[in-house]
């Protein structure tokens, strides 16, 4: 017999594995149902071996495919790769899944340490010259190739993914994007770090109650900390829910400042990271051909050029800021009646008041303020007989608890999920409260991508930031997080009913801006009244929302729309501002360039009466997958707009309705072009008169 050392490196590496995979739960598939992660065994010790050795698999996996002897082909080039890098997508997926989760040092130092190494591993492999000399290949041959649709529409997506990531530069320009690659994945780390400990060293602390004046005593006790004073956690957005019932207004200016001056200066500054990252950004698109960041971004968009998304978003600012001046004109009369009856000076009204003030004129004007129906929206309901109802009723699927799954903290449900024929189609993971552990906002994610090459069901995740109440109280959302659950479930939708071929067109793979449709359709299901209906019954006694309530709930549906509209596209064009810039053109004073493109884009600077829903410290979405990107969500919502109008027209809330959206559009990921997907679906091209009668921006 040879020696050890005679064997093949591939074999070697094998046997290595399979030794480490007794004791690592990340380096075999799972045997739970669907591959559904084993929570319960996994220790932070697995995740940098499993990291290590999915990299070391998917690079033999690659030198395999290039040093294939046969001409290259679809199989043995594109779905070879697709078939590839499977250990590392398990890893991967898991740890930044418990990253953003339920995060610790240690795994903070573990995103640290990787990210650098796996910017590098993707640049190995799409950098490599001899697969792009394969692919190229194929692509110029395509015509004569006779795929089917998702199969060409892959190869096309593959050869211009290649391409953007820099496979026909030069020696000397591969290696400095290789260098802006690693240090960019360093600062997008430490960014996101920086944010978590700002929102959390940035939590308002409160010595009495009377400061809480506005608030439920249930609310407060759950407020309370064991020193006796009161801790007043932040989201990450610059709007906090609580302005809207903080009586006490100098609680509510300190929680405002609190929110607005988060990383700026101190161990959780971000602006120095920020303006790095704008520059780097800048450089590398300048490499790869592009006049800027936001070109780059946006070349492979459904919007496809920076002059469309400028066009739309300023399209719409004027009438956003005027009807948001109107809003301020009618809050500050409010308050200055307020204090004249109470025989109180007047004040100027100022950003911490608005939400505080909307409240009481949406309780004058419409006859209903928001914590009226708060105790009709008590989370398990909304989640079971709404959220889920509507995809019984529009899909045929069922929802099955499964406790006997193993959770990653003990808030989270797992629910089964079951197709129409009562078979097991996937996996969801339910996790609503926030945790100083817990990076902010609401997201959907996949730990399993459904692909029928890999023969793979999805598991995926919906994360909420709801305050969890007091021990036996229940949990009580407000409209806008009701909102939330509905939009997020839209996402988990997009991914388990998707029914692909291919990894890498599953669920949500589509352009950005395309991501956010089909959530915002789901959506409408909130109000629609069959479902409402079902799910909107108050906590103690059972009793049904007041129609009477939710006509005044749809009768004020453009009401703040100026506010809110404002807000948003404010952020929106900070996104676009910053990174349209070229590298030589970042300003050392990163606050000081933000004030003054607000007040060139006509809103006011971001301290003022309607500060932007995320400033540029703390601007996530931004330093994330949505640079350049944040326009999303208004282009999508044109879309939406109008498919929302289609169903209403054609059926509404049943399988009829449920079938054609899952044809046209939730099954199909990325496998057909997202704008051919919208076309199917409603039979028209897209058009903006919708959503404008939606916001009251005619």
């Amino acid at each position: 017999m040879k020696p050890l050392h005679h064997l093949a490196p591939a074999l070697l590496l094998c046997l290595s594995l399979q030794a480490q995979a007794r004791d690592n739960p990340l380096l075999s598939p799972s045997p739970l149902p669907l591959q559904y992660p084993r929570f319960d065994q996994l220790q932070d010790a697995d995740f940098a071996p499993a990291l290590r050795a999915g990299m070391l698999l998917q690079l033999r996996e690659l030198e395999e495919i290039l040093a294939n002897p046969e001409p290259p082909s679809f199989a043995n080039t594109v779905e070879a790769m697709e078939r590839s890098g499977q250990t590392l997508r398990r890893a991967s997926t898991v740890f930044f899944g418990l990253l953003g989760t339920v995060s610790n040092e240690q795994r903070l130092r573990l995103q640290r340490e990787f990210a650098p190494q796996l910017a590098a591993h993707r640049d190995r492999i799409q950098l490599d010259p001899r697969l792009f000399a394969r692919v190229d290949q194929l692509h110029a041959q395509r015509a004569r190739l006779k795929l089917a649709p998702d199969q060409l529409k892959l190869l096309e997506d593959l050869h211009r993914n290649l391409l953007r990531a820099g496979a026909k530069l030069g020696p000397a320009q591969q290696e400095r994007l290789r260098a802006l690659n690693a240090e960019l994945a360093v600062l997008g780390a430490d960014f996101n770090q920086r944010v978590l400990q700002g929102v959390n060293a940035a939590a308002l602390r409160v010595e009495t109650r009377a400061e809480l004046a506005g608030l439920t005593e249930a609310e407060i006790d759950a407020l309370r900390q064991g020193d006796g004073s009161y801790r007043l956690a932040l989201l990450n957005t610059t709007g906090q829910p609580l302005l809207e019932r903080l009586a006490h207004r100098p609680t509510r200016e300190r929680l405002h400042r609190a929110s607005i001056q988060r990383n700026q200066g101190g161990p959780q500054d971000t602006l120095g990271l920020v303006r790095k990252v704008l520059q780097l950004r800048a450089e590398r698109a300048q490499l790869l051909g592009h006049a800027t960041h936001a070109d780059l971004q946006l070349a492979d968009q459904t919007a496809k050029d920076v002059a469309t998304v400028n066009g739309l978003l300023r399209r719409l600012a004027p009438a956003a800021q005027a009807r948001a001046a109107r809003e301020a004109a009618a809050l500050q009369q409010l308050a200055d009646r307020e204090q004249d009856a109470a025989g109180q000076p007047r004040f100027q009204l100022e950003a911490w008041d608005w939400a505080f003030y909307t409240e009481r004129l949406r309780a004058a004007e419409h006859g209903y303020d928001a914590g009226q129906l708060r105790p009709y929206l008590e989370a398990e309901r909304v989640l079971v007989d709404g959220v889920f109802h509507s995809a019984t009723q529009l899909f045929g699927l069922r929802f099955k608890r499964r406790p006997d799954l193993p959770r990653y903290h003990p808030d989270v449900q797992t629910w089964e999920v079951l197709s129409p024929a009562g078979k097991t189609q996937a996996l969801l993971i339910v996790d609503l409260y926030a945790r100083p552990s817990k990076r902010g906002g609401a997201w959907a994610n996949a730990y399993v991508s459904q692909s029928h090459l890999l023969g793979q069901k999805p598991v995926v995740g919906l994360h909420l930031n709801v305050a969890k109440p007091k021990e036996g109280e229940p949990t009580l959302l407000s409209w806008d997080e009701t909102n939330t659950l509905f939009h997020e479930f839209g996402h988990n939708l997009h991914a388990l009913l998707s029914d692909v071929r291919y990894p890498s067109q599953s669920g949500t793979a589509v352009p950005r801006d395309f991501v956010e449709f089909p959530s915002q359709v789901y959506e409408m299901w909130q109000t629609w009244p069959s479902v409402f209906a079902h799910y909107a019954r108050h906590h103690r006694t059972g009793e049904p929302m007041p129609k009477a309530l939710l006509d005044k709930v749809l009768g004020a549906r453009v009401f703040n729309q100026g506010f809110a509209t404002s807000e948003y596209l404010a952020a929106a064009l900070l996104d676009q501002r910053w990174h349209q810039l070229k590298a030589d053109a970042i300003p050392e004073d990163l606050m000081a360039h933000e004030a003054r493109v607000l007040r060139e884009e006509g809103f006011s600077d971001g301290a003022g009466l309607v500060p932007p829903r995320y400033r540029t410290p703390y601007f996530s979405h931004f330093m994330g997958g949505y640079s350049a990107g944040y326009y999303s969500y208004i282009w999508a919502e044109v879309l939406d707009a109008q498919t929302v109008r289609w169903i209403a027209a054609h059926g509404g809330l049943d399988r009829k309705t449920g079938e054609h959206l899952k044809r046209h559009l939730f099954a199909r990921g990325g496998s057909v072009p997202a704008m051919q997907l919208f076309e199917g679906l409603v039979g028209q091209q897209p058009d903006l008169q919708p959503l404008l009668e939606r916001r009251g921006l005619k």
